[in-house]
């Protein structure tokens, strides 16, 4: 976080003013340093609470690229199904959206049987039914015949995807729910609990933080990968195309030789300040994975799963499928802009 407020001046890779600079890795090594010390001192409670909010907002990243995924993929499958063998690119559409909706409907069910009792666990179950509800209305919009004008490639495809992220963010939820009787994940916490060699009890981890954990290295990896030149991609980068990529020449090649225009002696290839906050809160993101999202309790030396823990992971859900409804309404909300 420290990099990233010390860019925000940082204009080219030659900025000897910045302790950020690429040009200056002794400079930016010895700041990193004194941070890192500083940050020794403060008080867990601190971290836990800035872990929350920090992973509250990469979830929102991880959905945005989930969603740009979502839409990427239908139209690509729908161009590839104008151009020829409709009904195979079809019939792809159809079984895949079929999975997604298949394995959503199981989870649902399978998160009223294992996080809810028949006499209890109200919050389980308001909290599971809201966001049912809540992913039947994405599913019908992302279907009506004026979003379908205003966005021909919108579907089903994106729906189900969302849908089924959007129930594993409620799993996630659920599995921190410090009520036992309404979350087997902490019965398993305990029976699995063993003792290590010092004789203090070791927590394993659970099913919800390997999942968790996968889908974070699918997100880097699919922002790895991404054709650098994609315009979403470099919308949510912050990156500043160079006027001779914007001229449409290929400044690379110069008298036969291929050099490279990106040397940054006008201007960054992308926001570097952006590009570490990112960084930051990925990595506040994999601290509260690594430890459950569980809080250290001084009075019992033990950790506790609070509810500000699900209430965060709850609130990040809501708020991707208000993302993705944004993008399916955008186009007619807003006509003279250009969403494509």
């Amino acid at each position: 976080m420290s990099r990233a407020l010390s860019s925000l001046t940082l204009k080219t890779s030659k900025n000897g003013d910045s302790t950020t600079s690429p040009g200056n890795p002794l400079s930016r090594t010895y700041t990193n340093s004194q941070h890192e010390l500083l940050s020794l001192f403060l008080p867990t409670p601190v971290w836990f609470y800035f872990g929350m909010v920090g992973s509250f907002f990469f979830i929102l990243i991880q959905l945005i690229l989930l969603i740009d995924f979502a839409h990427s993929w239908s139209q690509i499958w729908l161009r590839n199904a104008d151009e020829g063998n409709a009904k195979g690119w079809y019939a792809a559409l159809f079984i895949f959206t079929f999975i997604f909706y298949a394995v959503s409907l199981a989870a649902v069910v399978l998160l009223y049987v294992y996080y809810t009792r028949p006499d209890g666990c109200t919050e389980n179950k308001v909290l599971i039914s809201l966001n049912l509800i809540f992913c039947i209305i994405a599913s019908v919009v992302s279907i009506l015949p004026k979003i379908q004008d205003a966005q021909p490639h919108s579907g089903l495809l994106q729906a189900s995807i969302i849908t089924l992220y959007t129930l594993f963010i409620t799993w996630l939820a659920l599995a921190n729910v410090p009520d036992k009787d309404c979350n087997p994940t902490l019965l398993v916490r305990n029976s699995t609990a063993a003792l290590g060699a010092d004789g203090q009890v070791t927590q394993w981890w659970d099913a919800p933080s390997i999942v968790g954990l996968v889908v974070f290295l699918l997100c880097t990896l699919f922002i790895s990968i991404r054709s650098s030149d994609h315009s979403q991609v470099n919308k949510m980068m912050l990156t500043e195309e160079s006027p001779a990529m914007l001229s449409g020449g290929d400044p690379g090649v110069e008298d036969g030789a291929r050099r490279a225009y990106d040397n940054e002696q006008d201007g960054v290839a992308y926001n570097y300040t952006f590009f570490h906050i990112c960084l930051f809160l990925a990595s506040l993101y994999i601290m509260m994975t690594l430890t459950n999202w569980y809080r250290p309790d001084e009075g019992s030396q033990m950790l506790t799963s609070p509810w500000t823990a699900v209430w965060v992971k709850i609130s990040s859900s809501w708020a991707g499928l208000l993302l993705y409804l944004w993008t399916l309404v955008a186009p007619i909300l807003l006509p003279g802009r250009e969403f494509s």
